[in-house]
């Protein structure tokens, strides 16, 4: 579990990644629980809570994030992975705790939490990247991976992780002696894929503890091995080492992350269109997203 460090003064908003995969008797009740909580304490953001656990993201004040941490423990989430950042503003609109099947959706069912493969800590995690014995996969869905990822990491090239069971099983099939290295965002997604191989009879699988957020916030610039930024499912778009904020923008039409080389594109219109998705709306569909933008920016 990592221990809370968000503190700057200048950003007023401190922003609580968090999961932790452990058995949830009565979910339901638990949802209820929590939301009263973190309503109580002015949170937003997503919270999932699901029979295998919890997984999200919220932000508030650091008094706010300090007692929902607090009250995470006292519910008996003792061995989360939890991670802090900070924001200048508020990266949510609302609060959402829902109550669902999975705590990250991968539609296979897999073995126990205590059968996922070995954390591999931020320190030690070059070491497996500058290995040619080690196969490194990153879980992440195709737009997350443009933002940045490791150098020679593998991208399964999917668009939801629904898919990555059944890439696992068609480029991973006859591999199974081989060391596998899996890394996401948070550490969720790994973790979860490192128990489907394992159940499919892989035997040396490793898993990067606290994803690439952990990396970035523990291995200094100067000794990384990533390449880009990290997208996150916030306002901030994407985060960079320190977790500071990056320069990545989000195309509100179809969720990609771009660069300021893509901002510039001709097709780019903020929250209308940007290269990926231009010609794949019709004109009445923009001018909707157009009066939207509109709206939000504050114009009508």
């Amino acid at each position: 579990m990592s221990v809370p460090k968000a503190t700057e003064p200048s950003a007023p908003y401190i922003v609580a990644a968090l999961y932790q995969f452990r058995a949830v008797p009565n979910a339901a009740a638990l949802r209820e629980h929590l939301l009263d909580i973190a309503t109580c304490l002015g949170l937003c953001g997503t919270l999932i809570v699901a029979p295998e656990g919890i997984n999200g993201t919220l932000a508030g004040t650091r008094e706010a994030v300090s007692e929902w941490h607090a009250a995470l423990i006292a519910a008996g989430f003792t061995g989360m992975e939890y991670k802090e950042s900070a924001s200048a503003e508020q990266p949510f609109k609302r609060l959402k705790v829902r109550l669902k099947r999975e705590i990250v959706t991968m539609g296979v069912p897999v073995t126990p939490p205590e059968e996922a493969g070995r954390y591999v800590t931020p320190a030690e995690w070059n070491a497996l990247l500058q290995d040619p014995d080690v196969l490194v996969i990153d879980t992440r869905n195709r737009y997350e991976v443009k933002a940045g990822t490791f150098q020679g990491a593998v991208n399964p090239e999917i668009d939801s992780f629904r898919e990555f069971p059944a890439w696992a099983d068609e480029q991973l099939r006859g591999q199974e002696g081989k060391r596998i290295a899996m890394f996401c965002t948070g550490g969720i997604r790994c973790e979860k894929s490192t128990s489907l191989l394992r159940q499919r009879g892989f035997t040396d699988v490793l898993h990067l503890q606290g994803g690439i957020l952990g990396y970035l916030e523990h291995v200094q610039s100067d000794q990384s091995l990533w390449n880009g930024e990290c997208f996150v499912f916030d306002g901030r778009v994407t985060v960079g080492h320190g977790l500071e904020v990056g320069a990545g923008e989000m195309c509100h039409s179809c969720g990609w992350p771009l660069t300021a080389e893509e901002t510039a594109h001709a097709h780019f219109e903020r929250g209308v269109s940007c290269g990926h998705c231009h010609a794949q709306t019709t004109d009445k569909q923009k001018r909707q997203f157009r009066d939207r933008q509109r709206q939000m920016d504050g114009r009508e």
